[in-house]
């Protein structure tokens, strides 16, 4: 793999978690703390009311933590802020998440809508390589594996390839129906959505 694949891989990876992220915040039924002193105090009830380890959590220190519990501190810097939102988001609501992946992999599949190369074929023909915009229905069974392998912390290339299987087997295979054998690249990615 060259430099540039690894750099390619590792801006569709962030993409298709930015994809699941924003998938599992259309899914809340309440919405999340948005204030940083809310934002806080939900996140030490997380670490079971540890100022310590949610400062560790959030790399600040623990006062900056306590400031911001007693509402001395109501405006974070930038980095803090996004620390805050991604950390409370990944915490917020976890068994409506649950249900969601869980019907995702048993019965409903997943929506993945994406712009991306995707290489078929020779140039010339019409099944070459090009840009996309595709929107297809992924299987309960790529829907679970593409959740598996995101719940255990998969590596870029993994995480690409478990969505590049289900894009290309539901869209260009039709599930196999006498394109069976077809190999698809699947590169490029401009953006990426999810949907439960």
């Amino acid at each position: 793999m060259t430099d540039d694949d690894v750099e390619r891989a590792a801006k569709s990876h962030a993409k298709i978690l930015d994809g699941f992220a924003r998938a599992e915040r259309a899914l809340f039924t309440r919405p999340a703390p948005k204030s940083a002193r809310a934002q806080m105090k939900f996140l030490r009830t997380q670490e079971k009311g540890s100022t310590k380890s949610l400062a560790e959590r959030l790399g600040i220190s623990r006062k900056t933590v306590q400031r911001y519990l007693s509402g001395a501190s109501t405006k974070p810097n930038k980095r803090l802020q996004e620390a805050l939102v991604q950390e409370t988001e990944s915490e917020w609501q976890p068994q409506v998440r649950a249900q969601a992946r869980q019907r995702a992999a048993s019965s409903g599949g997943l929506v993945i809508s994406c712009r991306a190369y995707f290489g078929l074929g020779p140039e010339g023909t019409s099944d070459a390589g090009r840009v996309r915009d595709i929107t297809v229905a992924v299987s309960p069974s790529h829907a679970a594996a593409i959740i598996a392998a995101r719940e255990d912390g998969a590596t870029e290339s993994d995480l690409h390839d478990a969505v590049a299987e289900a894009v290309a087997d539901a869209y260009f295979r039709q599930g196999g129906g006498g394109r069976a054998g077809l190999e698809v690249k699947f590169a490029d990615v401009e953006w990426l959505n999810i949907t439960f």
